[in-house]
């Protein structure tokens, strides 16, 4: 989503681990993986806990991913003949039309927080992936000084819970859904962590 800066080095382990699932879940939603996003996806491994299983149930799917068919499931998924299986945008989740109100919303904050757009992208702003790479370089400090917990909370509740849980569902059910299932799965259990860590912040 542009703008970069060096992360501050005062983040705790908590929130450096967090912004980087969020960096990887942008990642991975952006593109097509090549093969060494696949071989670093392949060689995560993970604990009992829901994420934990979600992650290791992902390395397993990109064990046997190649490059091709995962750049096949991609375009299904999101680009397809005139319009992919998915439309992962927050104004289509949240109205049913693209560029709609909540666009507008997203771009008055990202302008009060000093996040530009990368010249060469040309989706929206509210699409998935620029969402995940925003709440990363929101908590590492990408963006100025590194968010809050209440800021970061604030971000999250308006652009990031009514609908991104709601996405990765979608996405794990999807037709043409399968390392994108595993993605789904994993980011729709990482979305109802943070939904209780926000909830259990001071409001």
């Amino acid at each position: 989503m542009a703008q970069t800066s060096t992360a501050n080095p005062t983040i705790g382990e908590e929130d450096r681990l967090r912004a980087d699932f969020y960096n990887f879940l942008g990642l991975i939603l952006a593109a097509p993986p090549d093969q060494m996003l696949l071989n670093q996806v392949a060689g995560l491994s993970g604990d009992e806990s829901d994420l934990g299983q979600a992650i290791g149930a992902m390395a397993r799917v990109a064990r046997v991913t190649k490059p091709a068919a995962a750049e096949r499931e991609f375009n299904a998924l999101f680009i397809g003949l005139g319009r992919g299986e998915l439309l992962p945008y927050a104004s289509y989740y949240l109205t049913g039309f693209l560029n709609e109100k909540p666009l507008a919303q997203l771009r008055q904050d990202m302008a009060a927080r000093g996040i530009t757009r990368a010249q060469n992208v040309y989706e929206p702003e509210d699409n998935i992936a620029s969402l995940m790479e925003m709440m990363a370089g929101t908590i590492v400090g990408r963006f100025g000084k590194p968010a809050t917990l209440d800021d970061q909370k604030t971000f999250w509740s308006r652009h990031v819970g009514p609908w991104a849980g709601h996405f990765f569902t979608d996405l794990e059910g999807a037709e043409n859904s399968v390392l994108y299932a595993s993605v789904g799965s994993a980011g729709r259990v990482f979305m109802e962590i943070e939904r209780e860590a926000f909830r259990m912040t001071a409001a």
